[in-house]
């Protein structure tokens, strides 16, 4: 995995806001499944973007000068379009499957609580398959090539990556120099949380 010792751009990630999905409390990690609209943000999630979004922009912290990239999936889509909309960004949202929902394979649609089982199981093995889920390795070096690709495309702008809770709680494990199996050791992202990463 290729390293920088310094980053030309600067990167904020904002995590999807609460979703029907996580009102149902169900596992919802395809890509079929997590760009069906029935699984967009909640009301609630759409007020927790607006209010996230809106007090970075308070802060400073973001403008209408970021370019956004977005996880296809509905719930980060309506989580892209309204921080677009609050920020009045100009340019269009890019979508990239790289930033799509960690695969939980066998545990898809199943209850939440089995994201628990695949998580012990990080911890001893970054490159464990086990139920047929995408490894955390898998997730950081699809992650991180993105970085990589923003990289070579960008110079000294600031850059709002939306996503999933997982995959941006492992890419920051690359940004951090620490095994990406030590991803829940990380200080958790909350639902549209806003977040600036920076190189250790």
């Amino acid at each position: 995995m290729k390293l920088f010792k310094k980053l030309k751009n600067k990167y904020f990630v904002l995590r999807h806001g609460e979703s029907n999905a996580n009102v149902l409390e169900i596992i919802l990690s395809h890509l079929e499944h997590g760009t069906n609209e029935e699984f967009t943000l909640t009301k609630n999630g759409e007020k927790q973007v607006i209010n996230s979004v809106k007090k970075a922009k308070a802060d400073g912290l973001l403008n209408g000068e970021i370019i956004i990239y977005s996880s296809p999936f509905s719930r980060c889509k309506r989580t892209a379009e309204i921080a677009k909309e609050i920020l009045e960004v100009k340019d269009k949202i890019h979508f990239d499957e790289r930033l799509r929902e960690r695969w939980f394979g066998n545990f898809e649609r199943m209850h939440n609580s089995n994201y628990q089982k695949v998580w012990n199981i990080d911890t001893d093995n970054p490159n464990h398959k086990n139920f047929n889920v995408e490894s955390v390795q898998e997730v950081q070096e699809r992650t991180v090539s993105l970085i990589i690709d923003l990289e070579k495309k960008y110079q000294n702008r600031n850059i709002l990556l939306v996503s999933h809770g997982d995959v941006l709680q492992i890419m920051q494990t690359w940004f951090y120099k620490v095994s990406s199996s030590l991803h829940r050791s990380l200080k958790h992202l909350e639902t549209a949380e806003i977040r600036s990463l920076y190189l250790k």
